[in-house]
């Protein structure tokens, strides 16, 4: 049932004729049309609530995976980082030992150059010896003799150790190799974090996409610092 007051203007008059005021009747209506709008209105209202919160539980999901990207990432950081120190350390020791060989060396060959003076000495020696005085030749030239083969040995024992040189050099830099790929790594992790860690403050899923990529990129350097394959 509608019930209905309605709002009228009249003209009140006497019983002599002339217009003594003007009446206002109030109306109130609920018609079913508004009830209609307002239960429409209730509908949409509960629409938009849902989609908001799908949204927000889709925002969520990717955050989440973003939160175990960013630890799995942090962890081939450490990784890399302690293995690009471990090269670096090793780079150090090999290239120490490559200087110490290069200086036992340089001793071994100015021994051998001593050796040789003297050999030269005793040589020269018997030569001139040789007519005057037989058995003084003879002496020097077996000390002549002796001092040319130990010339020998130390020439093999210095030839050993420039061998031994040219390899810890090579040791090193195949190990400072190792370092510099794992170095770039580390700093690929890091950019890749860094990036992470502005599109969970942003809430920016492209750029935590990005840094996905970069650490991918960073993990390719990770395992070519194991095996060295490009």
């Amino acid at each position: 049932m509608v019930t209905s007051y309605r709002l009228s203007t009249s003209d009140i008059r006497t019983s002599s004729g002339p217009v003594l005021a003007n009446a206002v009747v109030l109306e109130g209506t609920l018609m079913p049309e508004d009830e209609f709008e307002t239960i429409e209105f209730k509908e949409k209202l509960e629409e938009a609530t849902e989609r908001a919160v799908e949204a927000a539980e889709k925002r969520e999901s990717w955050v989440v995976a973003l939160s175990f990207s960013t630890a799995i990432i942090a962890v081939f950081a450490a990784i890399a980082s302690m293995q690009s120190g471990a090269f670096s350390n090793e780079a150090l020791i090999q290239k120490n030992e490559a200087m110490l060989a290069q200086a036992k060396a340089s001793d071994q060959w100015a021994y051998f150059q001593a050796k040789g003076i003297k050999g030269i000495i005793y040589a020269t020696q018997a030569a001139s010896a040789k007519t005057s005085n037989p058995e003084l030749s003879s002496e020097a030239r077996k000390e002549a003799d002796r001092y040319s083969a130990e010339q020998k040995e130390i020439s093999d024992e210095a030839k050993k150790l420039e061998e031994e040189v040219k390899a810890k050099n090579e040791e090193s830099d195949k190990s400072l190799e190792h370092h510099h790929r794992f170095a770039y790594a580390v700093t690929m992790f890091q950019v890749g974090i860094a990036l992470s860690a502005i599109a969970a403050l942003s809430r920016q899923k492209i750029v935590w996409i990005v840094g996905l990529g970069i650490g991918l990129l960073g993990l390719l350097y990770f395992i070519d610092g194991f095996r060295l394959y490009f």
